[in-house]
């Protein structure tokens, strides 16, 4: 089976690039699509922008999304994505610094999959992508054709 898209929504490059790091450590070979803001996410999942025209990468089978973005944040891209019937489907994982209950609340509220706090030493980052991995792309099935 191919691997599927992971699309990555995150505005510091420097947590992108820990993120990538921690998928090559743990050979998680998925490819990835990296939107650095909540605006150029939507283009990107509704072919819309710089994305209008074809071709088209396929649907990812999973979001990492960031909350604390400028513009469009991340509660209102899951918000968007989870009132979209051609996307609320695919599974949107919330990867924040932020472990405020509320926050927590109300992402699970808009449809988030998952909240993880985005731990602060590597070791942990590498922890949480292996559980990501062995869940998501494991024991879980994805829409979009993720057959087994």
């Amino acid at each position: 089976m191919p691997h599927r898209l992971i699309l990555i929504v995150e505005d510091n490059p420097d947590d992108y690039e820990l993120t990538i790091r921690s998928f090559q450590e743990v050979r998680l070979g998925n490819p990835v699509k990296w939107c650095r803001t909540g605006q150029e996410a939507l283009d990107y999942l509704k072919h819309e922008g710089i994305f209008a025209q074809p071709p088209h990468d396929p649907a990812p089978a999973l979001i990492l999304l960031d909350l604390n973005m400028p513009g469009i944040d991340g509660k209102k891209v899951l918000e968007t994505i989870k009132k979209d019937p051609a996307l609320a489907a695919i599974p949107v994982i919330i990867l924040s610094t932020s472990g405020e209950s509320r926050n927590v609340k109300q992402c699970y509220e808009l449809g988030a999959s998952t909240y993880i706090r985005k731990p602060i030493e590597f070791a942990g980052l590498i922890e949480a992508v292996t559980r990501m991995k062995d869940y998501w792309f494991g024991v879980a099935l994805l829409p979009n054709g993720n057959d087994r």
